[in-house]
């Protein structure tokens, strides 16, 4: 692939005067701007535009970090963010961190350099004091995630009710061994969502058992199988609570392995209403979460940090909907 580098050494030009030819700067004269373009159509050369406009300081792009966009969880909330980023003249810069600190802050060398604008995190490694000093001269916004202490405005549902009720749900069809596939523990989620379990149980009389909980490192299919796996060998759970709908899309997968029916010998239930959970087999019964309304309410919120506006609520807890479906309906 041919660089500017090649186009003027072919022209007989600077570097300079390529770049000015590239920009129609009219100080560059008509003789040289003709041999920089013969030589861009004979070398096929294509300019970078996005690195270009990344130099730039005034560029309109919002940086959005991510732990990895292959969760499925993810896409709708990103949609929703670049939808309302269009719609006011800006553009997305979508990163994945994939729970890694240091590549996290190689991202943000972006927004310390002002060639992005503001960020949103969907996920982020950083400690309450990292975000806080981040956000004192950035346009920040969390999504999803937050943590105790940080100043920045977010979007979030009620983690912990919501957990207590899929909880809950399932102790109403009989279940009282009801396995649990945990996801990160450093997530402000997480937590919120071990804990609506665990008071679930309480207040129904049920003693939590550590036999029945699975811990995972990340939301993915295979996680979900290995937690069938290791919850089947440690305990005999009549139910599986998962924190997220990938996660319980393969623990559906893994039952249907070995042979165990859903729900008459083994219920489960997901958490976050992916379109997949509509189509799995059964229908996995979950919590669904607004996650295009969450990210266009994120971006909305961004661009009033942007333009130092006064923001009624920073804190916005959107509801969350119990969507009932196959993979429960049996009581045992």
């Amino acid at each position: 692939m041919a660089t500017i580098q090649d186009v003027a050494k072919k022209a007989g030009v600077s570097v300079a005067t390529v770049s000015r030819v590239l920009n129609k700067n009219q100080k560059v004269t008509q003789k040289s701007a003709l041999k920089v373009e013969r030589a861009i159509r004979e070398l096929d050369y294509h300019p970078n535009f996005l690195a270009r406009d990344l130099r730039k300081a005034e560029s309109n792009r919002i940086l959005v970090l991510l732990q990895t966009i292959s969760n499925p969880f993810y896409a709708t909330i990103v949609r929703g963010i670049e939808d309302v980023a269009r719609r006011h003249g800006y553009s997305i810069m979508l990163c994945n961190t994939d729970s890694d600190l240091e590549r996290e802050k190689e991202y943000l060398t972006l927004l310390y350099k002002k060639m992005v604008q503001g960020a949103i995190f969907l996920d982020t490694e950083m400690s309450t004091e990292q975000l806080n000093e981040l956000a004192e001269n950035n346009s920040l916004v969390l999504c999803c995630e937050y943590r105790k202490g940080v100043n920045v405005p977010h979007v979030m549902i009620d983690n912990y009710r919501a957990a207590k009720t899929i909880v809950e749900h399932l102790i109403g069809f009989g279940h009282r061994k009801i396995g649990l596939i945990c996801g990160d523990r450093h997530l402000e989620s997480t937590m919120l969502r071990y804990n609506g379990y665990a008071d679930a149980l309480k207040e129904h009389g049920i003693a939590m058992e550590d036999n029945f909980i699975f811990q995972s490192s990340e939301s993915s299919f295979q996680m979900g199988q290995r937690a069938v796996e290791t919850l089947l060998y440690k305990s005999a759970p009549t139910a599986i609570f998962s924190m997220s709908d990938i996660m319980a899309i393969g623990a559906l997968k893994a039952l249907h392995k070995k042979g165990i029916r859903v729900p008459q010998e083994m219920a489960v239930a997901g958490f976050d209403g992916i379109e997949y959970s509509a189509v799995s087999v059964p229908g996995l019964t979950t919590i669904k979460q607004p996650n295009y309304e969450m990210g266009c309410a994120a971006m909305e919120l961004l661009i009033q940090k942007m333009h130092n506006e006064t923001i009624a609520n920073e804190e916005l807890i959107f509801e969350y909907e119990l969507l009932i479906r196959e993979s429960t309906l049996k009581s045992v």
